[in-house]
């Protein structure tokens, strides 16, 4: 059908003054994540663990929730002049990448003589990751290792695995922030998202379990949370292959 309007003719939404009211109430929301962020790392300084990985765990509830409040309330459009995508990542630079490396330097996950450059590794390459352009990709997956460090951390603490094991996940993964593999957003990746979405609830609640009766857990819970995080490593490269053999037959059409 022929457009009928003019550019200058398309409708428009005008924000109501209650509708702007709401749209900086999501703003405030996300930027709750810098208290969160504060409070964990106070923990962390008198060596309080469970408690700052508790206020690690409130923040990526923040996170996995105020994006979806901000499209349903059309911040971009109530308040355009404010850059909510830039305060988004400020806060999950602290949350996710320099709340766990002060964790790294401040207990003995690490060697201690290579702490403080393992944990510089992690902040430099995450500063480099969240500067890309297509650091979310236009399918919404993430490009190169999301800077998941707090995730790190948590399993490096609750399963107590070797310093130097430690270093080595450590190294891997800042190399994996440079590769390209594409992984899954799950609020937003659409591959298999409500297995994905169903799994990520699960692994939510088990590690609420675990934390809480830490250290009295059972094997069992963190065999089924290492599980559910083998699956989105599983599920990002599949989806990674998949884009790249839709690359190759669209390449070999032309």
């Amino acid at each position: 059908m022929e457009n009928v309007y003019s550019t200058t003719d398309l409708p428009t939404w005008t924000p109501t003054r209650r509708e702007k009211l709401l749209a900086w109430t999501a703003h405030l929301f996300t930027a709750t994540g810098v208290l969160w962020g504060m409070l964990a790392v106070l923990a962390v300084i008198n060596q309080q663990w469970i408690l700052a990985f508790a206020w690690m765990s409130v923040a990526i509830l923040v996170d996995s929730v105020d994006g979806l409040l901000a499209r349903r309330l059309r911040v971009k459009e109530a308040i355009p002049e404010f850059d909510g995508a830039l305060l988004d990542n400020i806060v999950d630079y602290l949350n996710y990448t320099f709340v766990p490396a002060f964790f790294l330097v401040w207990t003995d996950l690490l060697p201690p003589r290579i702490a403080f450059v393992a944990a510089a590794l992690v902040l430099l390459a995450s500063a480099y990751q969240f500067c890309q352009s297509d650091a979310k990709t236009a399918d919404h997956y993430f490009k190169g290792f999301p800077s998941y460090w707090n995730i790190m951390v948590y399993y490096m603490f609750i399963v107590g695995w070797n310093p130097w094991v430690n270093l080595v996940i450590v190294t891997l993964l800042t190399i994996f922030v440079f590769v390209p593999i594409k992984y899954i957003y799950p609020s937003r990746t659409r591959l298999y998202q409500g297995l994905t979405l169903t799994l990520v609830t699960v692994w939510g609640i088990t590690n609420v379990v675990i934390m809480v009766t830490y250290p009295n857990h059972q094997p069992w819970q963190i065999w089924l949370s290492l599980s559910i995080a083998i699956y989105y490593m599983g599920m990002s490269l599949y989806a990674t292959f998949r884009t790249e053999q839709k690359t190759r037959r669209a390449a070999r059409s032309l």
